[in-house]
């Protein structure tokens, strides 16, 4: 567990808490950089409790004492505080929020792959690798990834389709039926048109994964829910973080359908790719334009 997930533990176990052990949550909360370097006691009179509170606090949260919790929060900060949460300010240079951008994603890309349960992955690939059919649904941003999760599934002879209009969901999800997937993206997990038709989905009979927050009702309706838990600057228009995460998991979910269909569908690869050849260029270099003759030759 690296010190996002940590720190997110904690926030989420501080109500099931204790007071005294409450106040050892919010001390380690404010100050994650000063506890890796306290002794028990320091932390115990920091937090305004007793030692005993402390290690019972680090008990709570399935650390066999106080050493073993210090040292999974010290390794996580470590690897991980070059790529703090970024928010831009109108004086930022475009050095500063091109590293404000790109740290944030390479910091939200480690989180999410910690996060996520291999055994939720294995469940989804599963069930694509098996689907008689799978369509892709999401609105705005997502669509985008919709799209491009169709083409990377229908590569890999998968009967996919990508829809980003409500209309056409709808007649989608009631033509479904069991053996069918939808995979359902949404960077909020709240869409009302979305949430509509997943409900027609699971009426039918078939399996909805789903890419999005936890705790949302889209995570609630999902027959396999990928939490795809994203901090990022809410006040941009456009929120880039989860929507490459999402790219990245439909990436991890292609592979893994492509390594479980097996031998026949690398010959297939082969064979899309040798009949791609004669649609790009080839290798050799194309001359530069010459300038075209204006008839002046004043000035040259």
């Amino acid at each position: 567990m690296n010190s996002f997930n940590l720190l997110k533990s904690i926030a989420e176990a501080r109500p099931s808490l204790r007071k005294s052990e409450q106040k050892v949550a919010d001390y380690v909360l404010a100050n994650p950089n000063d506890v890796i370097h306290m002794r028990i006691v320091d932390l115990a009179s920091e937090a305004q409790v007793s030692e005993p509170t402390v290690v019972r606090f680090c008990r709570a949260l399935d650390y066999d004492g106080f050493q073993d919790f210090k040292l999974t929060l010290a390794q996580g900060l470590a690897s991980n505080a070059s790529f703090e949460q970024f928010s831009l300010d109108s004086k930022d240079t475009v050095i500063e929020f091109k590293q404000k951008i790109f740290d944030s994603m390479i910091g939200n890309l480690i989180n999410i792959r910690d996060q996520i349960e291999p055994g939720t992955l294995e469940e989804a690939i599963d069930a694509l690798a098996k689907a008689n059919r799978v369509e892709f649904y999401g609105f705005g941003a997502s669509a985008p990834v919709c799209a491009d999760a169709q083409h990377k599934f229908y590569r890999l002879m998968v009967s996919a389709a990508a829809y980003s209009d409500p209309h056409m969901q709808t007649i989608s999800a009631l033509t479904l039926g069991e053996g069918d997937v939808v995979v359902a993206i949404s960077q909020t997990g709240r869409t009302k048109d979305l949430l509509h038709t997943i409900k027609l989905v699971r009426d039918k009979g078939a399996t909805v994964i789903t890419l999005c927050p936890g705790g949302t009702p889209l995570a609630d309706l999902a027959t396999i829910p990928i939490h795809v838990d994203v901090e990022e600057d809410k006040d941009l228009s456009t929120l880039m973080s989860s929507r490459v995460v999402h790219l990245v998991i439909i990436d991890v979910l292609a592979v893994g359908v492509a390594m479980k269909l097996g031998p026949a569908l690398v010959d297939h690869l082969k064979t899309i790719k040798r009949s791609l050849r004669s649609l790009r260029q080839n290798d050799k270099r194309i001359p530069p334009l010459r300038r075209p003759h204006t008839g002046d030759s004043s000035g040259e």
